[in-house]
């Protein structure tokens, strides 16, 4: 790989005309995607794979650029992992599926004593059991629903012209709504890309090409303005948004606050079209209290920081709020090594606008905050905040930070079935979103309350929930879906409405959980301590591509030496 590559030039603001002639385009093709038979689809995405597997360098050089990584370095497997390589996943699992007619069997599917479906997608098969030892994904099923998959391939139905509005921060998030849009809901896409990230346009069209002169996809580019005249275009049928549920607002009910409080009191929206949202998320994270020697201590406080710390704590996934027990022993030293972790984390540039103003605004609201480095106009520093109350509108719990806070939260528990259901209670009532949490709980207390925590997990009203695994991994995944929790409507957004990813094609999923060992080896490639996070991305992008025997001893190996 050469040492540098330029970043792509920032693109020009696409006119009105253009985007008219697009949208006309898309719409004239949209019965000719409906139409598109199952092996064409399958044509369609291998030639996808192969472009992007060609411009996944690029790519991510770019975003590392964009980021103030160094393409070289060991942090820049962060980018390949979170653009090209989970791209390439779900490419491939969206094959796997369709090769399977668009209902592929799940490994297993039972039914609870409730009566609520839960159908196991992770390991998928024997090399998976190997690569993620340990591990069991699930996806919950709305309760009271049967399992069925691919609606729109077992009764098609006429293709639609989706609006997608990008994300900028983390770059495989846009692609892959793309593959949702196209292969899951059967619709033709513009794509808006984000102003923070449209330099990944270049990119995402090489890899992109032949869905984009079939007249299936097209991408422009623009700010708000040119948002709002896509949002109201006439020949714009739905639209998906990954950003704030205050653009959201401004889009479906109005720019000004009074404007949305006249339009929601009369129930008269700005925007008359089905519109699906991800929109973050003040992410939690729930310590079950147990009896932890000091190596476990030291690998989930490991976790915690690196949570925080990934993508410069731009996810909406991030952790925000540690939720532990007042009663547990180890509490005390459980804080401090999650402090100790976090501030050896070296800083990263807060690439994201906004972030100082989000920071300070934390600092004034809470003057007891705890800054682990030294703020400059480029850094913000991973911060912790002591002492938040758990009470219902409290600042830390309201407002998703978007950059690196650690609200630390005390529960009156003494025990681990208390605080499990103190703490659900808790997060699912006082904490806004319903996107992702993660919950922490050692072996032998799982085993020794496995009853309690299922009902934990069954009462959690987030739409993923990472067991002693960080919650951002199920994005990664795939074939776990990636959404709010049901129930969200446009008056009262949350986190959003609707589900991505979703490989299996389940008509009518509720939630995703994944289970992992409590002591997760080798070193996860989410821990900001990962020394070979470059080698083994390198390896991954091949693996996941062609999951083969042959490449699995490359991934093992270089994960291995993490």
């Amino acid at each position: 790989m050469t040492s540098t590559i330029p970043t792509a030039p920032t693109p020009s603001i696409t006119n009105f005309d253009e985007i008219d002639r697009s949208i006309l385009s898309l719409y004239n093709h949209r019965t000719d995607w409906s139409q598109t038979s199952i092996p064409q689809r399958l044509e369609y995405l291998q030639s996808c794979l192969d472009r992007l597997l060609a411009v996944a360098e690029d790519w991510t050089i770019a975003a590392c650029t964009a980021k103030g990584i160094a393409p070289q370095s060991t942090l820049a497997g962060e980018e390949w992992i979170a653009g090209p390589i989970s791209t390439v996943r779900n490419i491939r699992l969206l094959m796997t599926t369709l090769q399977a007619g668009g209902q592929l069997s799940p490994p297993d599917i039972w039914q609870r004593e409730d009566g609520q479906v839960v159908a196991e997608v992770l390991p998928a098969n024997l090399i998976d059991r190997l690569l993620y030892f340990g591990h069991r994904g699930e996806v919950w099923l709305a309760p009271g629903t049967v399992p069925t998959q691919g609606q729109i391939y077992r009764e098609p139905t006429a293709s639609k012209v989706a609006l997608i509005l990008g994300a900028g921060n983390v770059s495989a998030i846009v692609a892959m709504d793309v593959l949702s849009k196209l292969f899951t809901e059967n619709q033709v896409v513009i794509v808006k890309l984000n102003p923070v990230n449209d330099y990944m346009g270049t990119y995402l069209a090489q890899a992109f090409e032949p869905l984009i002169q079939a007249g299936f996809l097209s991408i422009v580019y623009g700010d708000a303005i040119v948002g709002e005249y896509l949002c109201q275009h006439p020949q714009i049928e739905t639209i998906h948004m990954t950003g704030s549920h205050r653009t959201h607002d401004a889009i479906v009910w109005g720019v000004t606050a009074s404007e949305q409080q006249e339009c929601k009191a009369s129930h008269r929206h700005r925007l008359n079209k089905p519109i699906t949202s991800e929109l973050g998320c003040v992410s939690p994270i729930l310590v079950v209290p147990g009896k932890w020697s000091r190596s476990d201590l030291t690998f989930q406080a490991r976790q915690v920081a690196s949570t925080i710390a990934h993508n410069a704590s731009f996810n909406c996934a991030s952790g925000q709020v540690l939720v532990t027990a007042s009663g547990w022993a180890q509490q005390a030293e459980f804080l401090a090594a999650v402090r100790q972790e976090l501030a050896a984390i070296p800083p990263r540039q807060a690439y994201y606008p906004g972030a100082q103003d989000r920071y300070q605004t934390f600092l004034d609201k809470y003057p007891q905050s705890q800054p682990l480095g030294t703020r400059t106009p480029e850094i913000v520093p991973w911060t912790i905040i002591p002492d938040v109350p758990p009470v219902a509108g409290e600042y830390a719990l309201t407002e998703e930070a978007f950059c690196g806070i650690l609200a630390e939260v005390s529960i009156d528990a003494q025990t681990a079935p208390d605080f499990l259901t103190q703490a659900v209670e808790f997060v699912n009532d006082r904490v806004w979103g319903t996107l992702s949490c993660t919950v922490l709980i050692d072996r032998q207390t799982q085993q020794k309350y496995h009853i309690e925590l299922d009902t934990a997990i069954a009462n959690l009203k987030y739409g993923a929930i990472g067991v002693n695994i960080w919650a951002g991994m199920l994005f990664y995944f795939g074939s776990t879906t990636w959404g709010a929790y049901p129930g969200n409507t446009l008056a009262d957004i949350g986190s959003g409405i609707g589900f991505v990813h979703n490989s299996y094609l389940f008509d009518r999923p509720q939630k995703s959980v994944v289970y992992a060992p409590f002591r997760i080896f080798p070193t996860p490639a989410w821990f900001s301590t990962h020394k070979n996070l470059l080698g083994l991305a390198r390896k991954l992008l091949k693996f996941e591509a062609y999951p083969t025997w042959q490449n699995l001893p490359a991934v093992v190996i270089a994960a291995i030496r993490g």
